[in-house]
């Protein structure tokens, strides 16, 4: 199975409903140890995706994702615009030159935006940032070999439900320490989506 740039395309329109669906969810978890605002900036900046990429056309995957990434870039506030932006781009970077996706160019392109992240937001792995979704996800693609969408998304659920017993250290949580711990992350929280959305497309192509 390859992902075509139609399947790209399709995952983030997928994952701009989910975000208008659960921005009061994403707002309540961002309330309660960030700033209050992750739910209102997702749901904004994938807005901003959708108005970009649903009219156009596209040849490739490499494109849809840097017009995403760009637009979530420019048009996202706080520190979500900058890190989903950078995911994204890495991801599209690391994709071009193809026309379609295949498991092994995908899984690569999920370590290459996995490790932007780190370098980005000055993070590690455990401390309760969007990391923790990330690169779990992008460790369990490297030791596969296909698309398994069930998979993906248990996958990232878990790395997600995770996040609920770490102490924060990046972000405005960090202030709280260990009254962080109980709350989940909203940044792995926004991840999860995307990649449970993901996990959507592949099981209808498969």
């Amino acid at each position: 199975m390859e992902l075509q740039p139609q399947e790209i395309k399709q995952w983030l329109l997928q994952a701009n409903q989910l975000f208008q669906e659960n921005k009061d969810y994403l707002t309540s978890l961002d309330q309660a140890i960030g700033d209050g605002d992750h739910g209102i900036n997702m749901a904004r900046g994938f807005q901003e995706v959708k108005n970009k990429i649903e009219p156009a056309e596209y040849t490739n995957v490499s494109d849809v994702l840097k017009d995403t990434a760009m637009t979530l870039m420019s048009k996202v506030g706080g520190a979500s615009g900058p890190l989903f932006g950078t995911a994204f781009l890495k991801l599209s970077t690391s994709l071009k030159g193809v026309d379609n996706a295949d498991f092994q160019h995908f899984a690569d392109g999920i370590s290459a935006a996995a490790e932007g992240l780190k370098q980005r937001g000055k993070a590690e792995q455990g401390e309760k940032t969007m990391i923790d979704v990330w690169l779990p996800m992008a460790e369990f693609l490297q030791s596969q070999s296909e698309f398994s969408g069930e998979e993906i998304e248990s996958k990232a659920k878990s790395a997600m439900e995770a996040t609920k017993d770490m102490s924060a250290k990046k972000g405005r949580a960090a202030y709280l320490g260990d009254r962080s711990v109980g709350h989940l992350d909203p940044g792995s929280v926004s991840s999860y989506y995307l990649f449970s959305t993901l996990a959507e497309i592949i099981k209808k192509g498969v």
